[in-house]
């Protein structure tokens, strides 16, 4: 059983096998994949956009609504953001920063960080791997403005899911992108990673002149 969920979280082909043996268990599972993606920092590695496409591209060969597949992986990518930002700003995420876990000087940087570029980042790091399960985490260590977080962390959410999900309902019928799913998986990531790269390399350029001045 294991080997098998190793093998469709790794292979979009194996996952689409399995949504159209049992339709609504792979939902329940994908669902619960970005909940612990997005809320459980030590998963990092989980591979929410593949997940995400693969399903769309499953709805759209097989004539089915993404709406259901949208709410769900919608209120699950939320709910993450919303138990990961919690436990870091919880008393059990402050003892990192009281036992120096985290160094004062990168936590002043983390908050000078989210002060400027909070929104973007909870919205813009969906898409990037890593960066979407840390981001939250962050957040709460910076003690991020909670409301300011929340409507962040929901137009993130569904974005990201809608955009991924719904290019694979309307990709996924053209049988050159149905085998080559992965690598429209990380185009996605490419593209979005400009706009961060730009931002993070102003925002160290800034700092950098602050500090010599």
């Amino acid at each position: 059983m294991f080997s098998g969920l190793l093998g469709w979280l790794t292979d979009s082909h194996q996952l689409m096998t399995l949504l159209q043996q049992n339709w609504l268990l792979g939902l329940a599972l994908i669902t619960a994949i970005i909940f612990c993606e997005t809320g459980l920092v030590v998963f990092p590695f989980l591979p929410g956009d593949s997940l995400l496409f693969a399903t769309g591209a499953f709805l759209g060969a097989s004539g089915m609504s993404p709406v259901t597949a949208i709410l769900c992986v919608s209120a699950a990518a939320v709910l993450g953001d919303s138990v990961n930002y919690w436990v870091a700003s919880s008393p059990i995420g402050q003892q990192l920063v009281k036992r120096n876990w985290v160094k004062p000087q990168h936590l002043k940087k983390t908050q000078e960080w989210f002060d400027r570029f909070g929104g973007a980042t909870i919205i813009i790091g969906r898409f990037i791997p890593i960066v979407r399960t840390i981001g939250p985490f962050l957040a709460g260590l910076a003690t991020m403005n909670f409301r300011q977080f929340i409507l962040y962390n929901i137009m993130g959410g569904l974005l990201w899911c809608c955009v991924v999900l719904l290019a694979g309902f309307w990709l996924g019928a053209i049988p050159w992108v149905r085998d080559h799913l992965e690598w429209f998986s990380l185009g996605i990531v490419v593209i979005s990673l400009i706009p961060v790269a730009t931002h993070a390399k102003d925002f160290f350029r800034s700092k950098a002149e602050t500090d010599k001045g």
